[in-house]
């Protein structure tokens, strides 16, 4: 993660918490509902962009519907941190998947594999 100033990394911390909530109790869609984990939001200097980094806890076709059910709910999330947020710009979102879990387990195994050796 980069180095961010101490506004970018608040309007980050409140977005992740509002998303984390609309995804618990907000969102209808059956395809976002489940084992789904806001771990980090990086806004851009302006405060225009927000990138939503999710980790989701299911295999390959999954993921990708969880994904794109999270990308069909963009306007209603937006809407959402416009009205309870009181920033004056809304920042549009953009949906990443957040792999470095399943990266440190693989790292994880590849050393007890060595220790093995």
């Amino acid at each position: 993660m980069k180095i961010e100033g101490r506004r970018q990394n608040r309007v980050g911390d409140l977005i992740r918490e509002k998303i984390a909530e609309l995804i618990i109790d907000g969102i209808k869609d059956p395809q976002v509902r489940g084992l789904i984990t806001v771990t980090c939001v990086e806004t851009t200097p302006d405060l225009k962009l927000a990138y939503v980094y999710v980790s989701i806890l299911s295999e390959g076709m999954e993921r990708r519907k969880v994904l794109g059910g999270l990308k069909r709910a963009t306007g209603f999330i937006k809407g959402c941190l416009g009205r309870d947020l009181g920033l004056r710009f809304t920042p549009d979102l953009e949906f990443k998947l957040d792999d470095s879990f399943e990266y440190q387990q693989r790292i994880d195994e590849l050393l007890k594999q060595a220790e093995k050796k």
